[in-house]
C-alpha cells in the first residue's frame, strides 16, 4: 500500500512560479514511477511529467521548458517546479506512483490557480 500526500498549490499572477510537492509513504520500496497529471476546469485528467526511480524524465509538450520535475534521493518525495505559468495552467494537479506496471495510489490533488 502506498499513500499520497500533495502540497505547494496555491494562487500565482501568470508568469509566476511553484513548486508543488509529492510525499509518498508506506510500500515505496516497489515505486518504479511517479508522475503528476492535472485536471483543469472542465477538462480530463492529463500527464504533465513523470520521473522513474533511475532519474528518467518525461514532459507533456504544453510544459516542455517550464516544468521540471525532481525526486529526492530517498526516492519517496518527487517535486514539481513550475515556471513561467499559463492561465491554462490553472488545474488541481495529482500525484501517482506506478508499481511493477501498475498505478498504485493517487493522491487527493493540490489546487493551483493562475490568475492577475
Amino acid at each position: 500500500q502506498v499513500q499520497i500526500v500533495e502540497s505547494g498549490g496555491g494562487l500565482v499572477q501568470p508568469g509566476g512560479s511553484l513548486r508543488l510537492s509529492c510525499a509518498a509513504s508506506g510500500r515505496t520500496s516497489q515505486i518504479d514511477c511517479m508522475a503528476w497529471y492535472r485536471q483543469g476546469p472542465g477538462k480530463g485528467r492529463e500527464l504533465v511529467a513523470s520521473i522513474t526511480i533511475g532519474g528518467q524524465t518525461d514532459y507533456a509538450d504544453p510544459v516542455k521548458g517550464r516544468f521540471i520535475i525532481s525526486r529526492d534521493s530517498g526516492k519517496d518525495t518527487v517535486n514539481l517546479q513550475m515556471n513561467s505559468l499559463k492561465p491554462e495552467d490553472k488545474a488541481v494537479y495529482y500525484c501517482n506512483t506506478v508499481s511493477y506496471g501498475a498505478v498504485t495510489a493517487w493522491g487527493q490533488g493540490t489546487q493551483v490557480t493562475v490568475s492577475s
